[in-house]
């Protein structure tokens, strides 16, 4: 199992605990609405595909159908966290060449996983286009929560194209490398399309002296 994937390999440890608790915080922050959830960072790197693949296998844990569709269309790694090929996924639905049955993957019961398949030339028309806009309607309606895992806010407005049909954001930035100008430019990216940001998530945090209280 790939060691990104705490919450199959280790469904016990500290850090799957901390997604168990941090599905519960969505369950209680998005009651009353659809939950398609976008998961963004300000950079590469800081955690976001490994905080979206996590959240989906403990939703599905939790007797949620769930569908992780991997929306990063220039430098995907969803389908290395979940130790799959990348031939078809995504984009070849959008195409019209497969239906959305014949590219999920079932890693186990109650979630899906779609890769992004072939990689485009040109991701923000792809992304942008009204069958994407169609492709959003219908999985909307068949599952419990849709998890978009999509680009870093910088530098391209990909993101920003998919928060913008998406009902909640997710931040996911890395405590080590935190700088407080990148995380508000993204905030501010987010916050012109009107996206509803629920809040960040913070990765790579180092643990407490021992004896600390805190």
């Amino acid at each position: 199992m790939p060691g990104r994937l705490i919450t199959m390999s280790d469904p016990f440890a500290a850090a799957a605990e901390d997604y168990k608790a941090l599905r519960t915080r969505l369950f209680y922050s998005t009651m009353n609405t659809p939950h398609v959830v976008m998961f963004t960072s300000p950079g590469p790197g800081e955690g976001k595909t490994t905080t979206c693949a996590n959240l989906g296998v403990v939703l599905a844990q939790a007797d949620k159908s769930t569908l992780v569709v991997d929306c990063d269309l220039r430098k995907p790694t969803l389908h290395k966290i979940f130790g799959l090929r990348n031939v078809r996924g995504l984009t070849n639905v959008l195409a019209g060449e497969y239906d959305l049955q014949d590219v999920w993957v079932e890693p186990l019961q109650g979630l899906k996983v779609v890769t992004v398949g072939q990689m485009p030339f040109n991701p923000t028309e792809v992304l942008s286009s009204r069958r994407y806009t169609e492709f959003l309607r219908k999985i909307r309606q068949d599952f419990d929560y849709v998890l978009l895992n999509a680009s870093p806010t910088q530098p391209v407005s990909d993101a920003m194209i998919l928060a913008s049909q998406a009902d909640a954001v997710l931040v996911v930035f890395d405590a080590q490398r935190l700088h407080e100008g990148p995380v508000r430019r993204a905030i501010h990216a987010l916050g012109a399309v009107e996206a509803n940001v629920l809040g960040t998530v913070m990765t790579n945090v180092m643990p407490p002296e021992k004896g600390d209280y805190y």
